[in-house]
């Protein structure tokens, strides 16, 4: 059966503050351990900031360990050196891994730097499934409705590979090297759209009137290759987590419809409880 979920927050932190207590909740529900690892695919960007606050503040409190957990990044940019301010190795390390107790060996980033970067992109789905796939796979999207670099009619099925980012990217991410698009790199190492659709869970984060239109063709449109994250309409567990910004571009008739399922999902105050807690 296929579940497709639109939970809508108030705002920005509250949107942020509901997904990282979903993970926290899957982590703990799990119940990871030496044998048994909890796999999580993880975005970069802006969005999930918020999220990755909230997460490192859980660990500090005691509430949530990563010993036991295995993560694999969407993305890498290529030919940006590792220790890049702007490449994701910096990012999650500066933002997110380095705050909590994961294993730096469990941290998995593409190397976009490597000799061989198909062979790199090969190695990387191999883990993938060493791993025994992804249990949540979390994305974030760009204002075209690309998910991971799967910028658009990229194929719906496609594996981790080499891309060639849109102007648009480029654009968008020209505020992270001043506003230099001379500096911004124009190709990507990134996971497959199939690759993300094969996790046995997808949450994807959608804040801001800048992304409305693109939540409009995630949720109202059919699939569409030009909009790569439809496709998860398609998932048989998907929820959008998004912010009352996001729906600008969405039907009345659609966020009644979602605010009155959503209101059966589990509240913040019951996310994140203690091992054992119910979900439904």
């Amino acid at each position: 059966m296929t579940i497709m979920r639109l939970v809508i927050l108030d705002n920005y932190d509250l949107a942020s503050e509901w997904a990282a207590k979903y993970i926290c909740n899957r982590i703990i529900q799990f119940k990871p351990g030496q044998d048994k690892y909890f796999t999580l695919g993880l975005p970069t960007g802006s969005t999930p900031l918020g999220c990755y606050k909230k997460l490192i503040e859980y660990h500090k409190n005691g509430d949530l360990s990563f010993k036991y957990v295995k993560t694999f990044n969407m993305d890498e940019y290529v030919g940006l050196p590792r220790n890049h301010p702007e490449s994701y190795h910096s990012y999650m390390w500066n933002n997110f891994f380095k705050h909590i107790d994961i294993d730096p060996n469990n941290a998995h980033i593409l190397d976009g730097n490597a000799a061989d970067l198909q062979a790199e992109c090969d190695a990387f789905e191999k883990k993938i499934k060493e791993a025994g796939g992804i249990d949540l796979f979390v994305g974030g999207i760009g204002p075209d409705g690309h998910i991971a670099f799967n910028e658009p009619g990229s194929s719906l099925v496609s594996r981790t590979r080499l891309k060639t980012l849109a102007m648009d990217t480029i654009l968008a991410n020209a505020k992270y090297f001043d506003g230099d698009l001379s500096k911004v790199p124009t190709m990507a190492l990134t996971v497959g759209v199939g690759t993300v659709m094969d996790a046995r869970e997808v949450m994807i984060l959608i804040t801001g009137a800048h992304k409305a239109f693109a939540l409009y063709k995630a949720i109202e449109e059919g699939v569409n290759h030009m909009w790569t994250v439809s496709a998860f309409q398609q998932h048989p567990q998907t929820i959008f987590v998004c912010d009352e910004d996001a729906t600008l571009e969405l039907r009345v008739k659609t966020v009644k419809y979602f605010k009155v399922s959503g209101s059966k999902l589990l509240t913040n105050d019951e996310l994140c409880q203690a091992e054992g807690s119910s979900k439904s």
